[in-house]
Protein backbone atom coordinates (compact mmCIF):
# COMPACT_ATOMS: atom_id res chain seq x y z
CA UNK A 1 0.00 0.00 0.00
CA UNK A 2 1.26 3.34 -0.64
CA UNK A 3 2.49 6.30 1.35
CA UNK A 4 -0.26 8.90 3.06
CA UNK A 5 -2.12 11.73 0.79
CA UNK A 6 -0.87 14.46 2.31
CA UNK A 7 -3.90 16.68 0.53
CA UNK A 8 -6.16 14.41 2.59
CA UNK A 9 -8.19 16.44 5.27
CA UNK A 10 -8.99 15.24 8.68
CA UNK A 11 -11.33 16.26 11.16
CA UNK A 12 -11.21 14.86 14.54
CA UNK A 13 -13.81 14.24 16.90
CA UNK A 14 -13.68 14.51 20.74
CA UNK A 15 -16.69 14.08 22.58
CA UNK A 16 -16.12 15.11 26.20
CA UNK A 17 -19.07 15.42 29.50
CA UNK A 18 -16.60 16.93 32.44
CA UNK A 19 -14.75 19.25 33.74
CA UNK A 20 -12.80 16.13 36.34
CA UNK A 21 -11.19 15.51 32.99
CA UNK A 22 -9.99 19.12 31.94
CA UNK A 23 -6.23 18.51 31.79
CA UNK A 24 -6.97 15.34 29.91
CA UNK A 25 -8.89 17.38 27.45
CA UNK A 26 -6.18 20.06 27.17
CA UNK A 27 -4.17 16.96 26.52
CA UNK A 28 -5.59 15.12 23.82
CA UNK A 29 -6.12 18.20 21.93
CA UNK A 30 -2.60 19.14 22.17
CA UNK A 31 -1.49 15.73 20.89
CA UNK A 32 -3.74 15.92 17.76
CA UNK A 33 -2.75 19.64 16.88
CA UNK A 34 1.11 18.27 16.82
CA UNK A 35 0.15 15.34 14.35
CA UNK A 36 2.91 14.68 11.32
CA UNK A 37 -0.73 14.20 9.53
CA UNK A 38 -2.17 17.78 10.50
CA UNK A 39 -5.46 18.02 11.41
CA UNK A 40 -8.14 20.38 9.46
CA UNK A 41 -9.83 21.06 12.75
CA UNK A 42 -10.88 19.39 16.30
CA UNK A 43 -14.26 19.49 17.16
CA UNK A 44 -14.77 19.26 21.03
CA UNK A 45 -18.11 18.14 21.39
CA UNK A 46 -19.71 18.65 24.84
CA UNK A 47 -21.93 16.48 26.40
CA UNK A 48 -25.03 18.82 28.07
CA UNK A 49 -22.49 20.65 30.10
CA UNK A 50 -22.87 24.08 29.84
CA UNK A 51 -20.09 25.40 32.58
CA UNK A 52 -17.80 22.95 30.72
CA UNK A 53 -18.33 24.10 27.41
CA UNK A 54 -18.16 27.81 28.32
CA UNK A 55 -14.54 26.87 30.05
CA UNK A 56 -13.65 25.42 26.49
CA UNK A 57 -15.01 28.39 24.56
CA UNK A 58 -12.58 30.32 26.61
CA UNK A 59 -9.96 28.19 26.69
CA UNK A 60 -9.78 28.13 22.65
CA UNK A 61 -11.46 31.20 21.25
CA UNK A 62 -7.87 32.30 20.02
CA UNK A 63 -7.61 29.07 18.11
CA UNK A 64 -9.05 28.81 14.82
CA UNK A 65 -8.24 24.76 14.62
CA UNK A 66 -10.30 24.15 17.72
CA UNK A 67 -14.33 24.22 17.50
CA UNK A 68 -16.31 23.67 20.84
CA UNK A 69 -19.85 22.27 20.02
CA UNK A 70 -22.83 21.34 22.46
CA UNK A 71 -24.44 17.71 21.69
CA UNK A 72 -27.14 18.13 19.41
CA UNK A 73 -28.89 15.28 20.39
CA UNK A 74 -29.87 13.45 23.46
CA UNK A 75 -26.97 12.93 26.09
CA UNK A 76 -24.40 9.74 25.35
CA UNK A 77 -21.25 9.52 23.11
CA UNK A 78 -23.22 8.27 20.03
CA UNK A 79 -25.15 11.39 19.49
CA UNK A 80 -21.96 13.27 20.70
CA UNK A 81 -20.10 11.98 17.87
CA UNK A 82 -23.12 12.59 15.78
CA UNK A 83 -23.11 16.15 16.36
CA UNK A 84 -19.00 16.17 15.50
CA UNK A 85 -19.96 14.45 12.20
CA UNK A 86 -22.55 16.30 11.57
CA UNK A 87 -20.01 19.99 12.05
CA UNK A 88 -17.29 18.37 10.36
CA UNK A 89 -14.80 19.62 7.39
CA UNK A 90 -12.88 16.74 6.65
CA UNK A 91 -12.98 13.79 4.13
CA UNK A 92 -12.24 11.97 6.93
CA UNK A 93 -13.47 11.83 10.60
CA UNK A 94 -11.46 10.65 13.27
CA UNK A 95 -12.15 10.00 16.56
CA UNK A 96 -10.22 10.37 20.22
CA UNK A 97 -10.62 10.00 23.68
CA UNK A 98 -11.14 12.68 25.74
CA UNK A 99 -8.89 11.22 28.03
CA UNK A 100 -6.13 9.63 25.44
CA UNK A 101 -3.18 11.03 23.55
CA UNK A 102 -2.25 10.67 20.56
CA UNK A 103 1.17 9.18 19.08
CA UNK A 104 2.71 11.97 17.23
CA UNK A 105 1.90 9.68 13.67
CA UNK A 106 -1.27 8.70 14.49
CA UNK A 107 -2.99 10.61 11.58
CA UNK A 108 -0.32 9.86 9.23
CA UNK A 109 -1.11 6.02 9.60
CA UNK A 110 -4.39 6.89 9.55
CA UNK A 111 -4.15 8.33 6.33
CA UNK A 112 -1.70 5.62 4.77
CA UNK A 113 -5.10 3.25 4.84
CA UNK A 114 -6.94 5.64 3.12
CA UNK A 115 -4.35 5.79 0.08
CA UNK A 116 -6.86 2.27 -1.01
CA UNK A 117 -9.95 3.76 -2.10
CA UNK A 118 -11.72 0.59 -1.15
CA UNK A 119 -11.13 1.71 2.47
CA UNK A 120 -13.62 3.26 4.21
CA UNK A 121 -12.65 2.33 8.04
CA UNK A 122 -9.38 2.72 9.94
CA UNK A 123 -8.21 2.21 13.64
CA UNK A 124 -5.63 1.88 15.54
CA UNK A 125 -4.08 0.61 18.69
CA UNK A 126 -4.73 1.92 22.14
CA UNK A 127 -2.18 1.32 25.14
CA UNK A 128 -3.32 1.84 28.78
CA UNK A 129 -2.01 4.38 30.88
CA UNK A 130 -2.47 2.62 34.67
CA UNK A 131 -3.42 5.11 37.35
CA UNK A 132 -1.29 3.14 39.68
CA UNK A 133 1.62 2.98 37.32
CA UNK A 134 1.58 -0.54 36.38
CA UNK A 135 -0.88 -3.23 35.28
CA UNK A 136 -3.21 -4.90 38.34
CA UNK A 137 -1.40 -8.36 38.34
CA UNK A 138 -4.64 -10.34 37.98
CA UNK A 139 -5.87 -8.17 35.06
CA UNK A 140 -5.59 -10.15 31.72
CA UNK A 141 -4.87 -8.34 29.13
CA UNK A 142 -7.53 -10.50 26.93
CA UNK A 143 -9.65 -8.29 28.70
CA UNK A 144 -8.52 -4.56 27.91
CA UNK A 145 -10.70 -3.92 26.12
CA UNK A 146 -12.98 -3.68 29.58
CA UNK A 147 -10.89 -0.14 29.68
CA UNK A 148 -11.14 0.79 26.11
CA UNK A 149 -8.06 -0.77 24.99
CA UNK A 150 -6.62 -3.07 22.42
CA UNK A 151 -6.43 -6.32 24.02
CA UNK A 152 -4.42 -9.72 23.09
CA UNK A 153 -6.02 -11.63 20.72
CA UNK A 154 -6.51 -8.86 17.93
CA UNK A 155 -4.28 -9.55 14.70
CA UNK A 156 -1.07 -7.28 14.69
CA UNK A 157 0.20 -5.11 11.53
CA UNK A 158 -2.49 -3.61 9.55
CA UNK A 159 -5.26 -6.02 8.86
CA UNK A 160 -8.74 -5.83 7.59
CA UNK A 161 -11.31 -6.64 10.63
CA UNK A 162 -14.85 -6.59 11.20
CA UNK A 163 -15.16 -3.13 13.48
CA UNK A 164 -13.05 -0.42 14.53
CA UNK A 165 -12.48 0.57 18.50
CA UNK A 166 -14.05 3.67 19.12
CA UNK A 167 -12.18 5.75 20.54
CA UNK A 168 -9.46 5.30 18.00
CA UNK A 169 -11.12 5.03 14.69
CA UNK A 170 -11.21 7.07 11.78
CA UNK A 171 -14.03 6.81 9.03
CA UNK A 172 -14.37 8.42 5.40
CA UNK A 173 -17.06 10.95 5.45
CA UNK A 174 -19.03 8.73 2.97
CA UNK A 175 -19.63 5.92 5.58
CA UNK A 176 -22.03 7.93 7.04
CA UNK A 177 -23.62 9.08 3.70
CA UNK A 178 -24.38 5.03 3.08
CA UNK A 179 -25.08 4.03 7.10
CA UNK A 180 -26.12 7.11 8.95
CA UNK A 181 -24.76 7.63 12.18
CA UNK A 182 -24.19 5.89 15.61
CA UNK A 183 -26.78 4.78 17.16
CA UNK A 184 -28.38 6.15 20.09
CA UNK A 185 -29.12 4.18 22.89
CA UNK A 186 -26.36 1.73 22.79
CA UNK A 187 -23.56 3.51 24.09
CA UNK A 188 -22.00 5.36 26.78
CA UNK A 189 -23.85 8.28 28.58
CA UNK A 190 -21.38 9.72 30.52
CA UNK A 191 -21.30 7.90 34.37
CA UNK A 192 -24.11 5.60 34.00
CA UNK A 193 -23.83 1.38 33.30
CA UNK A 194 -20.76 1.28 30.79
CA UNK A 195 -22.74 -0.16 27.81
CA UNK A 196 -20.32 -0.39 24.54
CA UNK A 197 -20.80 -1.75 21.20
CA UNK A 198 -22.09 1.24 19.50
CA UNK A 199 -19.14 0.95 17.08
CA UNK A 200 -19.09 -2.46 16.39
CA UNK A 201 -22.87 -2.18 15.30
CA UNK A 202 -22.59 0.77 13.21
CA UNK A 203 -19.41 -1.37 11.46
CA UNK A 204 -21.42 -4.46 10.70
CA UNK A 205 -24.63 -1.60 8.90
CA UNK A 206 -21.57 -0.40 6.68
CA UNK A 207 -20.48 -3.63 5.76
CA UNK A 208 -24.20 -4.24 4.66
CA UNK A 209 -24.64 -1.14 2.97
CA UNK A 210 -21.01 -1.29 1.56
CA UNK A 211 -20.39 -5.05 1.19
CA UNK A 212 -17.34 -4.18 -0.75
CA UNK A 213 -15.84 -1.78 1.55
CA UNK A 214 -12.43 -2.33 3.56
CA UNK A 215 -12.29 -1.49 7.37
CA UNK A 216 -8.67 -2.06 8.51
CA UNK A 217 -6.61 -1.81 12.12
CA UNK A 218 -3.27 -0.30 11.52
CA UNK A 219 -1.79 -0.93 14.94
CA UNK A 220 1.11 1.67 14.16
CA UNK A 221 -1.63 4.05 14.79
CA UNK A 222 -0.94 4.48 18.70
CA UNK A 223 -3.05 6.25 21.17
CA UNK A 224 -2.49 6.38 24.94
CA UNK A 225 -5.60 5.99 27.57
CA UNK A 226 -5.48 6.65 30.55
CA UNK A 227 -7.39 4.23 32.84
CA UNK A 228 -8.68 5.98 36.20
CA UNK A 229 -7.58 4.17 39.66
CA UNK A 230 -11.50 2.77 39.92
CA UNK A 231 -11.54 1.04 36.52
CA UNK A 232 -8.44 -1.45 38.36
CA UNK A 233 -10.80 -2.83 40.54
CA UNK A 234 -12.39 -6.10 39.73
CA UNK A 235 -15.91 -4.51 40.53
CA UNK A 236 -15.27 -2.34 37.20
CA UNK A 237 -14.49 -5.25 35.46
CA UNK A 238 -17.44 -7.10 36.19
CA UNK A 239 -19.67 -4.46 35.70
CA UNK A 240 -18.29 -3.92 32.24
CA UNK A 241 -17.99 -7.11 31.06
CA UNK A 242 -21.78 -7.57 32.17
CA UNK A 243 -22.58 -4.32 30.11
CA UNK A 244 -20.84 -5.91 27.40
CA UNK A 245 -23.19 -8.42 27.31
CA UNK A 246 -26.30 -6.68 27.49
CA UNK A 247 -25.10 -4.34 24.28
CA UNK A 248 -23.90 -7.79 22.45
CA UNK A 249 -27.40 -8.86 22.69
CA UNK A 250 -28.96 -5.41 21.34
CA UNK A 251 -26.20 -5.58 18.42
CA UNK A 252 -27.43 -9.18 17.77
CA UNK A 253 -30.78 -8.54 18.11
CA UNK A 254 -30.27 -5.76 15.28
CA UNK A 255 -28.36 -7.13 13.07
CA UNK A 256 -28.41 -10.95 13.54
CA UNK A 257 -26.66 -13.56 15.39
CA UNK A 258 -24.13 -14.54 13.08
CA UNK A 259 -22.83 -11.25 12.02
CA UNK A 260 -22.97 -9.20 15.51
CA UNK A 261 -20.95 -12.61 17.13
CA UNK A 262 -18.76 -13.55 14.21
CA UNK A 263 -15.68 -12.11 16.06
CA UNK A 264 -16.58 -12.77 19.44
CA UNK A 265 -16.94 -16.74 18.85
CA UNK A 266 -13.42 -16.89 17.66
CA UNK A 267 -12.45 -14.96 20.36
CA UNK A 268 -14.37 -17.05 22.90
CA UNK A 269 -13.09 -20.90 21.50
CA UNK A 270 -9.17 -19.63 20.81
CA UNK A 271 -8.13 -16.59 22.27
CA UNK A 272 -9.65 -16.51 26.23
CA UNK A 273 -9.00 -20.59 26.80
CA UNK A 274 -5.54 -19.86 25.17
CA UNK A 275 -5.29 -17.28 28.17
CA UNK A 276 -6.33 -19.61 31.05
CA UNK A 277 -4.02 -22.17 30.24
CA UNK A 278 -1.47 -19.38 30.02
CA UNK A 279 -2.41 -17.90 33.51
CA UNK A 280 -2.77 -21.44 34.77
CA UNK A 281 0.67 -22.22 33.57
CA UNK A 282 2.22 -19.01 35.10
CA UNK A 283 0.40 -20.23 38.83
CA UNK A 284 2.19 -23.63 38.60
CA UNK A 285 5.98 -21.48 37.82
CA UNK A 286 4.92 -19.29 40.78
CA UNK A 287 4.49 -16.42 38.47
CA UNK A 288 2.48 -13.46 40.10
CA UNK A 289 -1.01 -13.44 38.84
CA UNK A 290 -1.75 -16.23 36.99
CA UNK A 291 -4.22 -17.65 39.13
CA UNK A 292 -5.95 -14.47 38.97
CA UNK A 293 -5.52 -13.95 35.78
CA UNK A 294 -7.17 -16.79 34.59
CA UNK A 295 -9.66 -16.53 37.19
CA UNK A 296 -10.62 -13.33 36.00
CA UNK A 297 -11.21 -14.62 32.19
CA UNK A 298 -13.49 -17.29 33.73
CA UNK A 299 -15.32 -14.57 35.52
CA UNK A 300 -15.65 -12.58 32.85
CA UNK A 301 -17.01 -15.04 30.30
CA UNK A 302 -19.38 -16.18 32.83
CA UNK A 303 -20.95 -12.54 33.95
CA UNK A 304 -20.86 -11.27 30.06
CA UNK A 305 -22.48 -14.18 29.15
CA UNK A 306 -25.29 -13.61 31.94
CA UNK A 307 -25.61 -9.75 30.68
CA UNK A 308 -26.04 -11.06 26.92
CA UNK A 309 -29.00 -13.78 28.72
CA UNK A 310 -30.60 -10.70 30.46
CA UNK A 311 -30.17 -8.57 27.22
CA UNK A 312 -31.52 -11.15 25.17
CA UNK A 313 -34.75 -11.48 27.00
CA UNK A 314 -35.15 -7.50 26.86
CA UNK A 315 -34.66 -7.20 23.53
CA UNK A 316 -37.51 -9.64 22.46
CA UNK A 317 -39.97 -8.31 25.21
CA UNK A 318 -39.21 -4.79 23.58
CA UNK A 319 -38.04 -3.63 26.83
CA UNK A 320 -34.34 -2.05 25.51
CA UNK A 321 -33.79 -0.87 21.98
CA UNK A 322 -31.76 2.28 19.88
CA UNK A 323 -31.99 3.93 17.46
CA UNK A 324 -30.50 5.23 14.25
CA UNK A 325 -30.65 8.30 12.64
CA UNK A 326 -29.00 10.08 9.47
CA UNK A 327 -26.60 12.63 10.43
CA UNK A 328 -27.62 15.89 9.76
CA UNK A 329 -25.84 19.07 7.97
CA UNK A 330 -22.45 18.24 7.59
CA UNK A 331 -20.09 21.54 6.27
CA UNK A 332 -17.61 19.64 4.36
CA UNK A 333 -16.05 20.91 1.76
Amino acid sequence: MSGPDASLTVSVVICVYTEDRWEDILAAVASVRAQSHPARETLLVVDHNEALRERLLKEYKEREDVRVLANAGPRGLSAGRNTGIAASRGEVIAFLDDDAVAERDWLRHFAEGYADPAVIAVGGRTVPIWASGRRPVWFPEEFDWVVGCTYRGLPPGRVRVRNVLGGNASFRREAFDAADGFATGIGRDGDKRPLGCEETELCIRLSRARPDAVLLIDDRAVIHHRVPEVREHFAYFRARAYAEGLSKALVARSVGADKGLESERRYATRVLPAGVLRGLRDAVLARPGGAGRAGAIVAGVLTAAGGYAVGSVRARRGGASFSVAPVEGGAHG
